[in-house]
């Protein structure tokens, strides 16, 4: 029971040195990762594309 109140305590006082992050910083952190999957998308669409092309074209 002893280690139980220590562990406790001990968790209970590392939650207290957690920083949570603020609205703007969400904000930013979303719209950064939004921007970088659309460009990641965008270039794997257009790798997609080349390539199909190509390869309709050596097909025909």
């Amino acid at each position: 029971m002893n280690k139980f109140k220590t562990y406790y305590k001990n968790a209970k006082e590392e939650l207290f040195k957690v920083i949570f992050p603020i609205k703007e910083q969400i904000r930013s952190a979303y719209i950064s990762v939004f921007v970088v999957v659309t460009v990641i998308s965008l270039f794997l669409a257009l790798i997609d594309t080349i390539m199909s092309l190509s390869l309709s074209a050596v097909m025909n």
